[in-house]
């Protein structure tokens, strides 16, 4: 076999050093030793570092300086070590101290000031070699130095010659088919996210379609608003009657019970004929009262909602002849004539009282006794201020027949008892009552006041526009 020759590093396909190779080849090239400086405080080695590049070393409270050192002893960029040429000299003041060692052999600062020239900024210059060493004290920090030898070089990161060989032989192929199949993902995602295959919407076609939808929609049932509790009991303390009948017998009546009772017969009750017929003719007489309240008498629904009395109404209604009379196919005896509010006598409908229950005395029907007197409650417009509450007048409004159930309440307390009520109701930002404050007038009972405050505490209003109201209301008892 034949050697063959070793490969020059200047041929090709020579390989490369190595890592140990170029260390070697790092030191061999070094120059002159450089300046090791370690700097002691307080007993321990706070800093170290290599002045790789040969350089001047300076020490000083300015931020400037190599090393930076607190004390006010030194200039503020003071040149420790001071490069001349290509040698280094120790310069130091007469506040340092510290041993040097010297070819000559190790001094103390104190004993080298004798040998060593002066600058002109005063300080004493010793010249070093690269076999001195030693320590300088400047206030409380410790300065050692040496010279030492270099460190060698880093080399320059290299990658693997396995690496850095297959790059050259890269399957083509595959990378297209790769780089072709991400294009291709790319323009399908963004064709999804763009708005290129979107049908293009005529907006008043669009209007117009909806309008017409809507208008073939069905009308919505009506909403029916469902009578709360505090209604109810206002409805029931309302139409409850405050007239119990007594009944009372007199010598005429007894005569007329006498009359229809024989005319009944003996069965002791009216027969189906008879019932039908006085539900017709009452019938009548309703419609007849309820058509004689015109406009220029109260309202029906005043009539309903407050108790007032509407004598001449009624008046009216009686004048008409559609009254029940003895005439009618009831047989029940006694004059003709229309039947009057508060008319007494041998009227039809007055000797019911006593017909079909086996009294053979008679009688004029039943008298009505009072219970007490009544009353009615008128609230005043409610004045708003410090903001605007929408449904200010609808809610107050509503709280009248509350106040007509306290002052009702009261009335049996005090028969005598009537007067008015100012009423300050505080509103909070959600529409909520916060406080009711309210003066009375007139001999009104405590216990009416106090009602007719919580009824107004448990209303309900619309938020306020300045995020906080308050309404006055003024209320008025009468009694009836």
């Amino acid at each position: 076999m034949t050697q063959q020759p070793p490969m020059q590093q200047g041929q090709p396909g020579a390989a490369r050093p190595g890592q140990m190779t170029a260390v070697m080849r790092a030191v061999q090239a070094s120059g002159p030793k450089v300046l090791r400086i370690g700097v002691v405080h307080a007993g321990r080695v706070t800093e170290e570092r290599i002045i790789k590049q040969r350089s001047h070393v300076t020490v000083g409270p300015n931020e400037k300086s190599m090393f930076v050192l607190a004390t006010q002893n030194v200039p503020a960029n003071f040149r420790l070590f001071e490069l001349i040429g290509n040698e280094y000299w120790l310069n130091f003041l007469d506040g340092m101290h510290g041993r040097v060692a010297l070819p000559s052999g190790v001094s103390d600062l104190s004993v080298l000031k004798g040998q060593a020239r002066r600058t002109p900024q005063g300080a004493y210059q010793v010249k070093l070699t690269e076999d001195s060493r030693g320590k300088v004290q400047v206030g409380d920090v410790t300065f050692l130095f040496q010279f030492v030898t270099p460190p060698p070089v880093q080399p320059r990161p290299q990658l693997p010659v396995s690496v850095t060989s297959g790059a050259s032989a890269i399957d083509w192929t595959t990378t297209m088919i790769v780089a072709f199949c991400l294009l291709a993902h790319t323009m399908l995602a963004a064709a999804a996210y763009s708005d290129w295959f979107d049908q293009v919407v005529d907006e008043d076609t669009a209007v117009a379609g909806l309008i017409e939808s809507m208008s073939r929609l069905p009308a919505p049932p009506p909403v029916e608003d469902k009578p709360t509790e505090e209604d109810i009991t206002d409805a029931k303390a309302t139409d409850k009657p405050t007239d119990e009948p007594k009944k009372a017998t007199n010598a005429g009546g007894k005569a007329a019970g006498a009359g229809a009772n024989a005319g009944a017969g003996k069965a002791g009750g009216l027969s189906d004929k008879q019932a039908a017929a006085l539900a017709s003719e009452l019938d009548r007489l309703e419609m007849a009262t309820l058509g004689a309240m015109s406009s220029s008498g109260p309202a029906t629904a005043g009539v309903l909602r407050t108790g007032e009395s509407v004598g001449g109404a009624l008046d009216k209604a009686a004048a008409q002849n559609t009254g029940v009379s003895g005439g009618s196919d009831l047989k029940l005896g006694g004059g003709g004539g229309p039947l009057k509010p508060g008319e007494t006598g041998t009227a039809g409908l007055g000797s019911l009282g006593s017909a079909g229950k086996g009294d053979t005395s008679g009688g004029t029907g039943t008298v009505s006794k009072p219970k007490g007197p009544t009353g009615s409650a008128s609230v005043g417009g409610a004045s708003v201020s410090g903001g605007s509450v929408s449904n200010a007048s609808r809610v107050v409004a509503g709280m009248r027949a509350g106040f007509r159930s306290c002052y009702q309440r009261g009335l049996a307390e005090n028969p005598d008892a009537q007067g008015s009520i100012r009423l300050t109701i505080r509103v909070g930002p959600n529409g909520e009552v916060q406080s009711v404050s309210a003066s009375s007038s007139g001999s009104l009972p405590g216990s009416v006041v106090s009602c007719v405050r919580s009824r107004a505490q448990a209303a309900q209003f619309d938020p306020p526009e300045g995020g906080s109201a308050s309404i006055a209301v003024p209320v008025s008892f009468v009694k009836q």
